[in-house]
């Protein structure tokens, strides 16, 4: 066997500990009390608590209650035995090996007999070889009459016994059977684990063996020693001079077990990734089952308790993100100095590679860092829209926050396409006070022909979300989006928006679990936003809303690209886009584009539910505030023909600027 003689010292020390301090069987200690229940009775609790002091390795009470017991039981072989283990433990070596010896001679059992080889195991090596010959040769004896008791097929003793014998013969294979016998049947014991360590030793697993002695130590073995150890095996293994003060010589040791903790951190956050993306999908299922229940039974209310959850979730999934950023620069770091090490280790020094992983590993965390601290500054929709172009429009939206007992919108944003949608601008504390500004953004292009009393039940949907407080969150989504946004733009511009970057791809998939995450908590706001609707104007009403804007963002985009590109081609001003009524006849079919819309399947990364599945969500359900008010909402713009060119003038200049743009790229 290898240089296993530096061990035999330390080897011996574990032998008390494990002796001493291994679980009692109950009911043999039950048996002896009752022995000394005959001999002395006035002494067993005296007995009793030695044994407990014993077992908490307190062996200065011990000895002292077991004195006692001893004067007044000297026959009691069990006292005996007990006394000469705990003073050889305090390194009263002459009279615990005394009192054991006695012991044996009262009776030559297998306590006795372990007990007594424990101590032997731990004398010091005589002097002449005769002594030592003869001291090995009774310690084998009595370890083989230990054998015949059954007891030692599970005594831990016993076979902390033979790996000692093992090493003393330099015999590998008694050694090696003692201790994988250990490591089946006691694997929380320090020593167990000690004697993998120099096995793995032996056998040149140099990780092994760092990792069992790193796991001994935390059982109980001490810090120096497992320093020896590892200073002895690194010494041994090594083809240098080795110099126990400099701790830099236990690298080729300790490395693996650095890799090992990355090892586990990275399976422990990618599992925690993993198990976000499962709770979303189960949540989205609840939901989705939840509600469907509630149609079944004609009764939609409120599910608070689920979008909580969906508020922890989200709020926990964006915290996660960030707490995931200091993995991604270890995991990019730990690569690129593997490559450079093994690089180094080969011998070779390529300048291009050295170079390439310097770009990649810098990129990667400047554009992290760069993701964090850049602010993205926000603009608003469109433009103001003036209450005296449309004070009939304002009056109505009052009507309606009037009808939910919610505020009203402080402002109107209006836009050149078919937009419908409600924002809060303001601090967090404003929003959460209620304090904040509402805006509502319409789309120039879905107010022409939008029925009043139909248009109030979708303004009642947009209103929903306000009173249901919608949009007083969502700030932490909105900056994780957005700092995941801004991560991929540096990453891009850095060059390292690859297949192979951990950073990039790290990106893309939690971009999409994030976005499936919160995409099931905005269908949900939308479910409940459509209830809100229909509770107040009525479910024909909503259904006949939102059946227009879809048709309208259609019908809207065929026109208006048709008429582009028709003007485009001969060189001449747009058209009023939002006068257009005739499609070219090599368009798609717009009926058919309208109903495959309408029947959509939802998918899990859409933010709202398809329209036949909302329709359905709202069915019976019976409106409190029933409108029956003819016209469209084009009419209650005193400037709609001058509103209608202003727009086609933006979006005019809006396709100048992203030719230009493309131009520039």
């Amino acid at each position: 066997m290898k240089h296993f003689a530096t061990y035999i010292t330390l080897l011996a020390l574990l032998f008390t500990n494990v002796v001493i301090g291994q679980k009692r069987d109950s009911i043999a200690e039950r048996i002896i009390e009752k022995e000394l229940q005959v001999i002395a009775p006035d002494y067993v609790d005296e007995f009793k608590d030695a044994t407990i002091a014993l077992d908490q390795n307190d062996y200065g009470t011990a000895e002292k209650l077991y004195s006692i017991v001893y004067q007044h039981a000297p026959t009691f072989d069990h006292v005996v035995r007990r006394l000469g283990n705990v003073k050889y433990a305090l390194g009263q070596h002459a009279d615990g090996l005394l009192l054991c010896e006695k012991a044996l001679e009262m009776n030559r059992s297998y306590a006795n007999l372990i007990t007594l080889a424990s101590c032997l195991v731990q004398q010091e090596t005589p002097a002449s070889t005769a002594d030592s010959n003869r001291d090995a040769e009774r310690l084998n004896s009595i370890i083989q009459e230990a054998k015949l008791f059954p007891e030692s097929k599970k005594d831990p003793a016993y076979y902390l016994l033979m790996a000692q014998m093992g090493l003393q013969e330099n015999d590998l294979t008694k050694f090696r059977e003692a201790s994988n016998f250990l490591s089946a049947n006691f694997p929380n014991e320090m020593a167990t684990h000690y004697y993998a360590a120099i096995l793995a030793a032996n056998d040149g697993d140099q990780k092994k063996a760092t990792t069992e002695i790193r796991i001994a130590n935390k059982l109980g073995l001490s810090d120096e020693d497992m320093r020896e150890f590892l200073a002895s095996n690194a010494q041994y293994n090594s083809t240098q001079s080795y110099d126990p003060s400099n701790y830099f010589n236990y690298t080729e040791n300790t490395e693996w077990g650095y890799l090992d903790l990355l090892f586990w951190i990275v399976i422990a956050w990618v599992s925690g990734i993993v198990l976000l993306y499962l709770i979303g999908i189960i949540l989205s299922m609840i939901t989705l089952r939840s509600i469907a229940q509630q149609i079944k039974n004609n009764h939609l209310q409120e599910s608070t308790g689920i979008r909580k959850f969906y508020k922890i979730l989200i709020n926990i999934a964006g915290f996660y993100y960030y707490i995931s950023l200091p993995i991604i620069v270890i995991l990019v770091l730990a690569i690129g100095g593997g490559l450079l090490f093994g690089m180094f280790s080969a011998g070779v020094i390529a300048i291009k590679l050295i170079i390439i992983v310097a770009i990649v590993v810098g990129g990667t965390i400047w554009a992290l860092l760069k993701s964090l601290f850049v602010r993205v500054r926000l603009y608003e929709p469109g433009r103001l829209l003036k209450e005296s172009e449309a004070p009939e429009l304002f009056a109505l939206t009052r009507e309606v926050a009037k009808d939910l007992n919610t505020r009203p919108i402080d402002e109107i944003r209006i836009t050149p396409e078919t937009d419908l949608a409600v924002y809060e601008m303001g601090s967090w504390r404003a929003k959460m006070q209620d304090k904040s500004k509402r805006v509502l953004i319409l789309g120039t292009a879905v107010l022409k022909d939008f029925q009043k009393n139909d248009f109030r039940a979708i303004l009642a949907h947009e209103y929903g979300h306000f009173a249901n407080r919608d949009t007083a969150g969502g700030g932490g989504a909105m900056r994780v989006q957005r700092d995941m946004t801004n991560y991929y733009i540096a990453l891009y511009n850095s060059g390292n928006a690859t297949w192979w970057s951990i950073a990039f791809l790290f990106l893309k998939f939690y971009h999409f679990i994030f976005t499936r995450i919160s995409a099931g908590a905005t269908r949900l706001q939308e479910i409940l936003a459509d209830r809100v609707a229909a509770q107040t104007y009525g479910a024909q009403s909503f259904r006949n809303g939102l059946t227009f804007v879809v048709r309208r963002s259609i019908e809207f985009g065929m026109l208006a690209n048709a008429e582009i590109e028709q003007a485009e081609a001969q060189k001449r001003a747009y058209n009023n886009l939002y006068e257009l009524s005739e499609l070219p006849a090599d368009a798609s079919d717009l009926e058919t584009e309208v109903e495959k819309s309408l029947n959509r399947k939802t998918s899990e990364n859409d933010t709202h539910p398809s329209p036949v599945d909302r329709f359905r969500y709202v069915e019976g359900i019976t409106e409190r505030n029933p409108r029956n008010e003819t016209g469209t909402v084009h009419e209650f713009f005193s400037n709609w023909s001058e509103l209608t060119l202003e727009m086609t003038a933006e979006i005019k200049k809006m396709i100048k600027e992203q030719k230009s743009m493309v131009v520039e790229n």
